[in-house]
């Protein structure tokens, strides 16, 4: 293709609409942000490409999405009779989502860059592109979409427009994530009393209300009000403008108490009726460190495991990533590897294992013994394909996951299987993850609302005061 005939190809292209040059990185974190970019076209450098090809052996999650990128590429540009030299059209493999056209680099560019830039570095030809881009096509509007801050950063210095690649974030802004509970009104009852009908059923009251509040309700969300008469309840059932609401169990009380273990607050409270309610299937724990997740979790899924027998077994499994210096290769079998990591399951086992005082040191040991027979430690990386029957399967530090890695682990659980998800999305150790995109996020803001699964945000740490003033000073 001549260097003519792509300018009047991409002049023909309407001025409203915008050119995006793609960096190898957004392809590599989603395959798929060909497809999203609406009406806009896109623009591919050669360098892009050959970072592909370079990255595309390996098993990792980057090197899959780069053999990805490239089969999308390949469908792409055969698909095409009459050649690439007009832009390749997007709409047939989009479904329509993407109407715009894709532009490959054909011909070398003349180098623009400043003396100061290395002409050599990848980062840099890449925006020597952009500005190339920029020259040809003064009237159209040419962006460059990177995930490395540093070279957005370097393209601004230089006069060039440049984004992230927003498409796979589900929240801009992580302070609008659903929490699961929600504060009623104090003229909660004045509004929406009128009519109501109340009755008991398995120890549990049960109040059908109508009102204004009612629209904005989701299943399974929490719902109190403190005061003089508090109530702590959960909406079982939406129909048009009335909601059913369920009272809580209280595992405040030590008659109540699941392994020993009490809710020490309102959201503890409210994750142990998720954890122990056997009607829901996926439960997401979100806190700071210390607000308890392992430890209802675990305490839930003992209970659930080996007094209820609901399930057969427990399966913990997290993401691997280091917070300092890797250690390199660990010896031994999968689940050896894994107990480096397991640090807190073994931490929080000591206390569940140490609330029955009267089984003395022989008792406890036997117990402890039982417990670690039902407790399985499994790699992510050998998760595909499985499936788990009647399992607890506990998912730790899940906000390391991307959106894809999550739906491939949930989408294990076979019939009555439980998965517990538990995190925290400001401590996100994964490059290229933030918390408007972790999969924790995606599946926060996914599930809300499904009569089978629940979400609580825990507020409060209740390690020691210690760390609580640290938390708070720090």
């Amino acid at each position: 293709m001549t260097e003519r005939s792509r300018s009047s190809a991409v002049r023909k292209t309407p001025p409203a609409t915008k050119l995006f040059v793609l960096d190898t990185n957004v392809l590599m974190h989603d395959p798929t942000s060909l497809f999203r970019f609406e009406e806009h076209d896109l623009y591919l450098p050669m360098l892009t490409l050959e970072e592909l090809d370079n990255h595309k052996r390996g098993m990792t999650e980057v090197s899959r999405n780069a053999r990805q990128a490239s089969r999308f590429l390949d469908e792409l540009v055969t698909a095409v009779a009459d050649g690439i030299a007009t832009g390749v059209p997007l709409s047939s493999h989009s479904g329509g989502a993407a109407t715009g056209r894709l532009f490959l680099q054909t011909e070398a560019v003349p180098n623009l860059l400043p003396a100061g830039l290395a002409g050599g570095k990848a980062d840099n030809q890449i925006v020597a592109v952009v500005m190339h881009l920029q020259k040809t096509f003064p009237k159209r509007l040419v962006i460059l979409v990177s995930k490395d801050i540093n070279m957005r950063i370097k393209a601004r210095a230089l006069g060039i427009a440049a984004e992230d690649y927003f498409n796979d974030k589900v929240l801009e802004d992580t302070e609008l994530l659903y929490t699961g509970l929600r504060e009623l009104p104090a003229d909660f009852w004045d509004t929406h009393g009128k009519g109501m009908e109340s009755w008991q059923q398995g120890g549990t009251t049960f109040y059908r209300i109508s009102g204004p509040l009612v629209p904005q309700l989701l299943i399974n969300e929490f719902l109190y009000q403190e005061g003089e008469k508090p109530l702590f309840a959960l909406v079982r059932e939406i129909k048009g403008k009335t909601a059913v609401l369920q009272t809580l169990r209280d595992y405040s009380h030590q008659k109540n108490g699941v392994w020993g273990i009490t809710a020490r607050n309102r959201e503890q409270n409210f994750a142990l009726n998720l954890l122990m309610n056997p009607e829901v299937d996926f439960v997401t724990l979100l806190g700071q460190a210390g607000t308890g997740k392992t430890l209802l979790t675990l305490a839930a899924g003992l209970s659930l495991t080996l007094e209820s027998k609901l399930y057969s077994e427990i399966i913990m499994t997290r993401v691997t990533v280091p917070v300092g210096e890797d250690i390199g290769f660990l010896p031994g079998t999968e689940e050896e590897k894994m107990n480096p990591w397991m640090g807190a399951l073994e931490d929080n086992l000591d206390v569940l294992n140490k609330t029955d005082d009267e089984a003395g040191d022989w008792g406890r040991a036997a117990t402890r013994d039982l417990i670690r027979s039902r407790i399985k430690v499994k790699s992510l990386n050998f998760m595909r394909g499985r499936t788990f029957i009647n399992k607890y399967l506990i998912i730790d530090a899940a906000q390391n996951l991307t959106p894809k890695q999550m739906k491939t682990l949930i989408t294990r659980a076979g019939p009555g299987t439980k998965v517990v998800c538990l995190g925290n999305i400001a401590q996100i150790d994964t490059p290229y993850l933030t918390e408007g995109s972790s999969g924790l996020t995606y599946v926060v803001d996914r599930f809300k609302g499904w009569a089978h699964s629940g979400h609580v945000t825990l507020q409060r740490g209740e390690r020691s005061r210690l760390a609580d003033h640290a938390a708070e000073v720090l």
